[in-house]
């Protein structure tokens, strides 16, 4: 293992200054930031889409396809990840990040102007899909390969609070999606929001975009370590190859328990807010202020989570988290459904957002810690894309249907359970990575 803990030509969290740390953390986490923008905005506006684009009977069946939509975007996360990590692995994080920011902007361009089914029958809904089927390759590749350079610019003492901003930004950015989606609940009328209201945060995260390009080309490449004189990329010819036949235990550590994180990411931070609406018939006001309330708290919290992780280790933080979770999640669906009203919406979602901080920022910490430097983003992307494109991205779907299938208005808290539980399996062969040198 190399003991290097800052590469050359990055940025050392000791040699620049604060200002230029916090412009460089923006410049990495803006990617997976705007990707969050745009699901915070899709989950807010599902109804919405749903009846314009699924015009099946029942507003349940229009969710679930809705949901369903957005959700089969993550199955091409593995697929972006395989692609796009190799990608960042021989020709650098910069590249690759140019290269995701680029393909969500497509995605969402789509989005925003994608004609109605009935203006154009089917091949509305085909549009919809094929946005999401783009921005998840890209997605799949943007999160590894942002995370690794983040981790590649702190040293062994910093790898978690630096990691956490990713989180920071994936809930400051569901801020704006939620408080732009208030605004224009707020300012236009039913009819003005179902007919181009809704399009309007998808053109500004298409707009975005081209700004974040601009800012990366300014970020020092984190690829070649010091050993690494000539410049010369150290990516194996076929890193998934590799990854399978020398770290097979990486690769299963890294999708278990990313389950965990990743289902109580999506629950919380998003699903809940659906529910609010749909199932506990709620305004949609107060569904966006319970994901708007969950989106602060993870944010404020997030920095804090990282840093614990760093004194005490990743795995004491994900797995005191993980566990309490486990145990309040089902008396929390239970309160909101017993007494529906805002104080106690906000105050659960508020709660149960504290422990997905804590246990989410260390797990997505851990990840690229699993590999070396010249596999990192590829097993980062392909663990992380694995784990949130079957149990983040359909969570939405999976809980209500739970629900339908149940008959039970708390059902989507076994489903958070259940996961739990499963990525708690993996810990007794996961070496505690916090304060070790990077390889």
């Amino acid at each position: 293992m190399s003991a290097i803990s800052t590469p050359a030509g990055s940025l050392s969290p000791l040699s620049h200054g604060r200002v230029q740390r916090a412009k460089a953390i923006a410049a990495i986490t803006l990617g997976n930031g705007l990707e969050f923008f745009d699901f915070t905005v899709y989950s807010f506006f599902a109804s919405l889409i749903g009846a314009q684009y699924f015009p099946v009977h029942g507003s349940l069946n229009q969710l679930l396809f809705a949901a369903g939509s957005f959700g089969v975007g993550f199955f091409m996360r593995p697929l972006g990840a395989a692609v796009i990590g190799g990608y960042a692995d021989r020709a650098g994080r910069k590249a690759a990040m140019t290269l995701t920011l680029s393909l969500m902007a497509v995605g969402s361009a789509i989005i925003a102007f994608a004609p109605t089914y009935a203006a154009i029958g089917i091949a509305a809904p085909a549009l919809i899909v094929f946005s999401r089927l783009l921005q998840g390759f890209a997605v799949g590749g943007e999160v590894g390969a942002s995370t690794a350079m983040l981790l590649e610019y702190a040293d062994g003492r910093t790898r978690g609070f630096y990691g956490s901003w990713q989180y920071v930004s994936q809930a400051l950015n569901a801020v704006c999606g939620a408080l732009l989606c208030l605004a224009l609940s707020a300012l236009l009328s039913r009819h003005a929001l179902e007919s181009w209201g809704w399009r309007v945060p998808f053109v500004l995260g298409m707009l975005v975009a081209p700004v974040g390009i601009y800012i990366r080309r300014h970020l020092d490449e984190t690829l070649h370590d010091e050993s690494s004189k000539t410049g010369q990329a150290q990516a194996p010819m076929h890193p998934l190859r590799e990854l399978l036949t020398r770290h097979p235990l990486g690769l299963l550590a890294g999708v278990v328990t990313t389950i965990g994180g990743t289902a109580a990411n999506y629950i919380v931070l998003f699903y809940i807010a659906t529910y609010s609406i749909k199932i506990l018939g709620l305004p949609m006001s107060v569904g966006m202020g319970a994901a708007l309330v969950a989106a602060l708290v993870t944010a404020v919290c997030s920095p804090f989570a990282g840093s614990l992780s760093d004194r005490v280790g990743r795995k004491w933080v994900m797995g005191v988290s993980r566990v309490l979770l486990v145990l309040v999640i089902y008396p929390a669906f239970m309160a909101i459904h017993a007494w529906p009203t805002v104080p106690t919406v906000l105050s659960v979602v508020a709660g149960l957002a504290v422990l997905v901080a804590f246990t989410a920022v260390p797990n997505i910490v851990l990840l690229p810690e699993l590999f070396p430097r010249h596999l990192r983003v590829t097993g980062m992307s392909v663990v992380y894309s694995v784990g949130v494109a079957i149990f983040g991205g359909f969570a939405q779907f999976f809980a209500t249907l739970l629900i339908k299938l149940l008959d039970d208005q708390t059902a989507p808290a076994w489903y958070l359970i259940g996961c739990g539980v499963v990525s708690l399996l993996i810990f007794p062969w996961i070496r505690e990575p916090a304060g070790r040198p990077l390889d």
